[in-house]
């Protein structure tokens, strides 16, 4: 349903109304969808326990705690663990967020899209 497979020269008047009508349901969604994506945040945890953080679905950090035992860390092991945690913050919203969009869009596959959107432009979507 979503995406581009056809030949532009096989496209019919119907097959425009079908993209506008589509257009316009992605767009309707996303106005009802923004707040929830606003809200979406991601939590992590270092392997060891010791360190959670909570990212924005942008990626932004919004939280970093330490457990009781993260202080006895060298300062190398805290860094990675704190990377680690963050890292997994990331992943979890990205997660929420594609979920999201697919409950809201059944038959759209954002992984799909942004891979789609890579072959085009030859680009990583990052």
């Amino acid at each position: 349903m979503y995406g581009s497979r056809m030949n532009p020269a096989d496209i019919r008047e119907e097959d425009l109304a079908r993209a506008e009508e589509q257009a316009e349901r992605v767009h309707a969604w996303a106005e009802r969808a923004r707040a929830d994506l606003e809200e979406i945040t991601g939590t992590g945890e270092a392997a060891s326990g010791q360190v959670t953080a909570t990212v924005s679905a942008e990626g932004m950090v919004l939280d970093v705690t330490f457990g009781p035992r993260a202080m006895r860390l060298d300062s190398r092991t805290l860094a990675e663990e704190v990377r680690a945690a963050v890292s997994r913050a990331r992943l979890d919203a990205a997660r929420r967020t594609r979920e999201l969009i697919r409950d809201g869009l059944p038959g759209f596959d954002p992984d799909e899209a942004a891979a789609q959107f890579e072959r085009l432009l030859d680009v990583p979507w990052d």
